[in-house]
């Protein structure tokens, strides 16, 4: 096999050498069926028993008790931006919590559906931190309150669950789902894009309270009605059979890791090595107030453009990828989600030694 790359991609990101060898061992003649997963009848046994798998596997790692359902969709978080205000928004009003890119995707399409309070801001501070409880504006009387709980972009996560009364909170988990514990409970709804933490892009996983399930109007359209999917565990139609195997094996993959306490430790450990370098430089500089750093997405910056796009240069050249920051912002950004190996960020650590010695 070839050299594989360093990959910091933001998504869709590094999967685990062994999940990706399983599958390609999977690929031609599945478990012996004589055909691939992306051939297979979805409700055939040798799919539903991957199907199942998949999802009680998700529920063992995040203690997911029987109060909720957990879907399996496809159309990806952007999709759910408008699912949720289409369910929920049943007395046409939500708060959300604007901290980034994504949060504000969402907030523009809830606002095709109902009204929307922005409780909470840190647009001002050009994103750099998560608000404060107390800086929170929220309406009792809301529907539900949204936030996003990792910034892929700007590389901000909440340190802490707000406390939103009796409203249920709803949280875009796409970019630090499963790298933690998380109290599911605290949570109305939660959902995630598998192409960051969990699998390949195709199938966006839906952890949603049952009595929630039942709240959408029966005048929105069929598929677009969360109970279809809970009726039929996620098979009303032909489901993303490959990227639902793939999120098997990648929370299997886990689950042998140690689990989510696991991966906590060895996230912290990885980001903690970038951090700690940033906080003794003159030369690199962070981009987020301590306090809110992400263990997932890590933005900085050089002393000038020039010199971030000679490290984006020379940083391809040994090897690691996809460390060039999103276009809206510029700088660099290393994302280094469950897959990436404590190798890979000690390899990017030692280059950002290097480089700051030779251009600093």
């Amino acid at each position: 096999m070839s050299k594989r790359a360093i990959n910091f991609s933001a998504g869709p990101a590094v999967l685990p050498l062994p999940v990706l060898e399983e599958a390609q061992r999977d690929l031609v003649n599945y478990k012996g069926t004589g055909m691939s997963v992306m051939e297979m009848s979805h409700r055939s046994p040798a799919y539903d028993e991957i199907h199942q798998t998949t999802i009680a596997t998700i529920r063992t790692l995040l203690s997911i008790s029987d109060d909720y359902d957990v879907l399996l969709m496809q159309g990806g978080a952007s999709s759910q931006f408008s699912l949720i205000p289409m369910n929920l928004m049943t007395s046409g009003k939500a708060d959300y919590v604007d901290t980034g890119a994504w949060s504000t995707k969402a907030i523009k399409e809830a606002r095709r559906v109902g009204s929307v309070n922005v409780a909470g801001s840190s647009e001002a501070d050009e994103f750099n931190r998560i608000p404060t409880q107390d800086e929170l504006q929220l309406d009792p009387t809301a529907d539900y309150v949204h936030i996003t709980t990792n910034n892929t972009i700007r590389g901000t996560v909440w340190n802490y669950v707000p406390e939103v009364g009796d409203v249920p909170l709803v949280a875009d988990a796409s970019s630090n789902i499963m790298s933690e514990p998380m109290d599911v409970n605290r949570f109305g709804l939660i959902y995630a894009g598998a192409q960051k933490n969990l699998g390949p892009a195709g199938v966006t996983v839906v952890i949603i309270r049952k009595d929630l399930v039942a709240k959408g109007d029966d005048g929105i359209g069929t598929m677009f009605q969360y109970r279809t999917h809970a009726a039929k565990n996620s098979l009303y139609n032909t489901p993303p059979c490959w990227p639902i195997y793939m999120v098997g094996l990648v929370a299997r993959w886990v689950a042998s890791q140690g689990g989510l306490e696991a991966m906590q430790r060895a996230n912290r450990e990885k980001a903690n090595l970038i951090y700690d370098l940033l906080d003794a430089s003159d030369f690199y500089r962070g981009t987020v107030v301590k306090e809110c750093r992400s263990l997932m997405n890590i933005p900085f910056r050089l002393p000038s453009e020039e010199l971030e796009k000679r490290f984006v240069a020379e940083s391809a050249v040994a090897g690691m990828t996809n460390l060039k920051g999103h276009r809206s912002v510029g700088g660099i950004r290393a994302s280094i989600y469950n897959a990436m190996p404590r190798q890979g960020v000690e390899t990017l650590v030692a280059f950002m030694k290097e480089f700051e010695r030779t251009h600093g």
